[in-house]
């Protein structure tokens, strides 16, 4: 663990033992952070003014933002998720095993579920389910079709791939 930790209000972030934080990667305030996850290079977890919780497996790819709301409530990340490069990811819920793609933006009350992907780019408003099984995408987005085996299969692969690259890093 490299990364820029700072406490805020003096509550430093709880982060396991065996998760991967980068050197540019910063993790502030009310920020639990589980076993064998990885926040990468530029991303921000920024648990000032509610709470941060990250399951196990989760890899923050590069540049992502996560947030939280003061007035509404916390950011909850799940088990074995994918967010991608530069996501932004604002006072939500991600279920465990659900994808977020690159560039996507996901707002305040909103809920990805368990096996329902956020495409790259796309913008989940305030409020809106993602239900598990749909592929969502678009600004804003809107569920667009049904996901199959095929869409699904590399969901757990991309995890478990960064669980094992993470590693690397932390051995270097």
């Amino acid at each position: 663990m490299t990364g820029v930790i700072l406490p805020f209000q003096g509550v430093l972030p709880t982060i396991d033992p065996t998760a991967f934080i980068a050197h540019t990667a910063a993790v502030i305030g009310d920020v639990v952070i589980g076993p064998e996850s990885s926040v990468w290079y530029g991303c921000t977890l920024r648990g000032d003014v509610n709470e941060i919780r990250v399951g196990a497996r989760t890899n923050i790819q590069d540049g992502t933002v996560v947030h939280v709301s003061k007035r509404g409530q916390g950011t909850y990340i799940g088990d074995d998720i994918t967010i991608g490069h530069m996501a932004l990811i604002h006072a939500c819920t991600l279920e465990s095993g659900c994808f977020i793609g690159m560039k996507a933006c996901v707002m305040d009350g909103a809920v990805v579920e368990s096996g329902a992907m956020v495409a790259a780019g796309a913008l989940v408003t305030p409020g809106k389910r993602v239900k598990s099984g749909q592929l969502w995408a678009g600004s804003p987005a809107r569920a667009i079709r049904e996901l199959t085996e095929e869409d699904l299969a590399p969901f757990s692969v991309l995890s478990g791939g960064y669980v094992e690259l993470a590693q690397v890093y932390r051995k270097a």
